[in-house]
């Protein structure tokens, strides 16, 4: 079986983790050969490279994993993208020192992030051939880091190239300055077929279970491998989507609102517990502490003033993973009144759940198009609400009453 997520010729390189994306894999394998040709000082009309590109698309479509893959292949020794060299290797493995990736831990990447990173970005690579920077949630950048941004890309380094990642090229997402200054790829979603290709030739997963998650994932390759592989993440998708028709009574909607609050808590204290540990160890480590003789008062209270600092930032990462993990939910179940609203009209397209395709036939029975309409309004509005920082458990009990109500 041929692998559907990249062109011909490019399987077992690195455009190969591409899911998809055969039109995006054209368009960077050209500016990969392009500026191997620039670096060797080989004829070359290096038309195709630029300094500054802009990854769009929707949630799953692998935004940064297009990213990283072209920065492995603009480091790459041996053929723009071999995935065996030691330029390519140490880029997927996040350890190239050319190669600085940013991914806000917070809700936002600050002006002082910003300033720091393109002072850095600045220099001449040390051991790759370009010193490349990776953005990802580019949508999540300060008025401030923004305007850092602009000033590094309006005057670039010259072997400096910025990779951004971002929902869409839309000013809320990117300002207007810094997207005319980009290339845009802009990435699809890619189809079930191909992201159950990949489960089962790349994580060997059983072929019908792979069908399964490809079909329910919404066309996110991450999340079909976590249905796949983990019981707790498909239970959890399917108490939510057993919300909808279980509102019969009104301690119903704040039952629910408790589940859902408590499972986007849980989820981000699993995911943060060890790493916190590991950061503030290894912090506590660098700073001196445990050591003997002079000066150990003083390097004490310096570690513990760190890691103080550092524990701020580690409450607002995961502040933001509690968020992501309850806007997954509320996906969830957009997407089955969606499915209602596809039923209650008769229509043939795909459903987003398909498993779940009795019970959104139900509700459309139940509901009519108007009241569905009204309640996949109230989630897209709750969704719009934690966005701008309303207290997630008042906006969710807000959604689920006109959930109840219709």
């Amino acid at each position: 079986m041929t692998n559907p997520a990249a062109p011909a010729g490019t399987t077992g390189r690195v455009w190969s983790q591409l899911v998809g994306q055969e039109q995006a894999v054209e368009t960077l394998a050209s500016a990969a050969e392009s500026a191997s040709a620039l670096v060797s000082g080989r004829a070359d009309d290096h038309g195709s490279m630029t300094h500054a590109w802009l990854f769009t698309g929707p949630p799953g479509s692998g935004r940064s994993v297009a990213a990283r893959v072209f920065a492995a292949a603009l480091q790459c020794t041996l053929d723009a993208g071999c995935g065996e060299c030691q330029g390519c290797r140490t880029t997927l493995a996040g350890t190239h020192a050319d190669v600085k990736l940013v991914v806000p831990e917070g809700l936002s990447i600050s002006v002082g992030e910003m300033r720091a990173l393109v002072q850095a970005a600045a220099r001449r690579p040390t051991t790759g051939r370009w010193q490349v920077v990776i953005i990802e949630d580019a949508d999540r950048l300060t008025e401030g880091a923004s305007n850092a941004l602009l000033k590094a890309i309006e005057e670039p380094a010259e072997r400096t190239v910025f990779l951004l990642c971002a929902p869409s090229d839309h000013p809320d997402d990117v300002s207007v300055t810094i997207r005319s200054r980009c290339r845009l790829v802009n990435l699809r979603t890619p189809s079930p077929e191909a992201i159950a290709t990949v489960l089962v030739e790349r994580d060997g997963i059983d072929a019908e279970r792979a069908r399964w998650a490809a079909s329910v994932c919404g066309g996110h390759v991450g999340r079909a491998r976590r249905l796949a592989t983990d019981d707790s993440a498909r239970e959890r998708r399917a108490a939510v989507l057993r919300i909808p028709l279980g509102l019969r009574r009104a301690d119903d909607v704040f039952r629910c609102a408790d589940e859902l609050i408590k499972t986007a808590e849980t989820d981000a204290t699993e995911e943060s517990r060890a790493r916190d540990e590991a950061e503030q160890e290894a912090l506590r480590t660098a700073m001196g502490s445990g050591g003997t003789g002079k000066g150990v008062s003083a390097a004490k209270r310096a570690a513990d003033a760190a890691v103080r600092a550092l524990e701020k930032r580690q409450k607002s990462r995961a502040t933001r993973t509690q968020r992501d993990t309850l806007d997954l939910a509320l996906v969830d179940l957009a997407g089955f009144y969606r499915d209602a609203l596809v039923q209650a009209g008769g229509s043939t397209a795909a459903l987003t759940h398909p498993d779940f395709a009795e019970q959104s036939a139900e509700a459309a029975r139940l509901w009519g198009p108007v009241s569905t309409l009204r309640r996949l309004e109230a989630v897209l509005a709750c969704r719009d609400a934690i966005g701008w920082n309303v207290k997630p458990r008042i906006a969710v009990e807000a959604m689920l009453t006109t959930l109840r109500e219709g």
